[in-house]
């Protein structure tokens, strides 16, 4: 009886064009997964982004107002130098006056954080307002163009600057406390309220920094008459 044949199955082989296809459906998900982890970090990116341009943009205004002055610095002068488009600019800042007021809230940022470390301080009343001031006026003084651009403007004024007026009152509150102070030790009058003496006291200080800005008293150096109106101030208070 003739033996029967038993014919050999093989595994069939894989398809070259199939395995090639399987790397490029894997290839395809990697590159929409790697697409995707970018879309999702492209916000962040791109609100960085507009951060660093308005910091340039505040940067090279304020550099232009130190050099040639603010009524004589254009929006074109700032867009050539940063080499982008007006509409850019108007997209970050309606008109170079915005500009300023942004320096005008720095301005305060700075002098709030005066107050807080002259609070933070033992030293008496007295000492903790020369220190104060002189410290603003040398700053003021060292960037007189600037300075003067913001002082002539208003833009750090309530009045002119409505938005300034939350700012205006957290300084004003930290000088409050400062006379409040004075009064609890004895080295401040009790006669008046401490409301009345922070207006009187930034008054004074605001007074003489805009006679400086325009000289209206003649060419004179800001520390010299800031120390004078303190003194003044100071005697003014005594109990």
């Amino acid at each position: 009886m003739a033996r029967a044949k038993i014919a050999r199955i093989d595994s069939p082989a894989i398809p070259l064009h199939s395995v090639q296809s399987c790397q490029d459906s894997t290839k395809r998900r990697r590159t929409a997964q790697v697409k995707k982890a970018a879309s999702l970090e492209m916000p962040g990116l791109r609100e960085r982004k507009k951060a660093r341009l308005r910091q340039e943009i505040i940067k090279t205004a304020v550099k232009l107002f130190r050099k040639r002055g603010f009524e004589n610095t254009r929006v074109d002068d700032i867009v050539q130098i940063l080499e982008i488009s007006q509409p850019t600019f108007f997209r970050y800042f309606p008109s170079k006056d915005a500009v300023l007021r942004e320096v005008g809230r720095r301005g305060f940022a700075c002098i709030t954080e005066h107050l807080k470390s002259e609070l933070s301080s033992q030293a008496t009343t007295a000492e903790r307002l020369r220190r104060l001031y002189q410290a603003l006026a040398r700053e003021t003084e060292a960037d007189r163009p600037l300075w003067q651009a913001v002082v002539l403007s208003g833009v750090m004024d309530p009045v002119h600057s409505p938005d300034m007026r939350g700012r205006k009152e957290v300084a004003i509150g930290l000088l409050q406390e400062i006379l409040a102070q004075g009064q609890q030790r004895g080295e401040v009058t009790r006669d008046f309220p401490v409301v009345h003496l922070a207006e009187f006291m930034e008054g004074l200080y605001h007074t003489v920094a805009r006679q400086w800005a325009v000289d209206l008293t003649g060419p004179h150096k800001l520390t010299e008459r800031v120390g004078s109106a303190v003194e003044f101030f100071l005697r003014g208070v005594q109990p």
